[in-house]
């Protein structure tokens, strides 16, 4: 996967509470396990006038002009900004593979859905947990200001405003290891190839039938 090291990104907010997978990427869309592919659908019956089905071309449906993500100010948002537990409900890792093929890199919220928060680091998002007062204090200034960024270190742990407030943020030392250098669980197996494969010339030898 992607390094994530620095990010100076433009903020969407979806102020809402309870955010579950089935909003992100309803269940008709589940049948691929591509990982890729599944943007045009992220949010898919929030931001389309009709309901959607695998396969269809999104550039013609319908879209609600009041959603956010729909709205110009807010095309090509890296980051996006919502409440308390976001991506609850089914542990559907095809969330965030919608949310990352959509173009989010960092989701700040007050809180997650446990199963969702690793699933997005294992794919490349940063989940960052902000108190609600920041939230609050943040979310109006994205309505207020068009073109509103927040500028996300995660080396440095932290997240600054426009007008130079720079919010700290925790994060696992392990987790932001594996963003620092781009390694999924694939990635973090692959560091000890050599080991792998001398393992299986070894077995090879010792064992030849398991091979015949």
């Amino acid at each position: 996967m992607d390094k994530f090291v620095r990010l100076e990104g433009l903020v969407v907010a979806i102020d809402r509470n309870n955010i579950d997978t089935d909003a992100i990427i309803p269940k008709q869309f589940l049948k691929s396990i591509k990982r890729s592919g599944f943007g045009p659908n992220a949010f898919d019956e929030w931001r389309y006038m009709d309901v959607g089905q695998p396969g269809e071309d999104c550039i013609n449906r319908p879209k609600n002009p009041n959603f956010a993500l729909n709205q110009p100010r807010y095309q090509g948002a890296q980051i996006l900004l919502t409440r308390q537990n976001f991506g609850c409900g089914s542990s559907r890792e095809h969330a965030p593979w919608a949310l990352l093929d959509f173009g989010f890199r960092v989701i700040v919220a007050e809180s997650f859905a446990d199963i969702f928060f690793n699933n997005c680091f294992k794919n490349g998002i940063l989940p960052i947990v902000l108190p609600a007062n920041e939230i609050e204090e943040i979310v109006k200034q994205v309505e207020a200001m068009p073109g509103y960024k927040l500028t996300v270190d995660l080396p440095a742990q932290t997240v600054t405003r426009p007008d130079g407030r720079a919010i700290a943020f925790n994060i696992d030392p392990f987790r932001k290891e594996c963003l620092l250098n781009g390694w999924d669980d694939i990635g973090l197996t692959l560091r000890h190839s050599e080991k792998i494969c001398e393992f299986e010339a070894r077995r090879r030898f010792e064992q030849p039938w398991l091979f015949a």
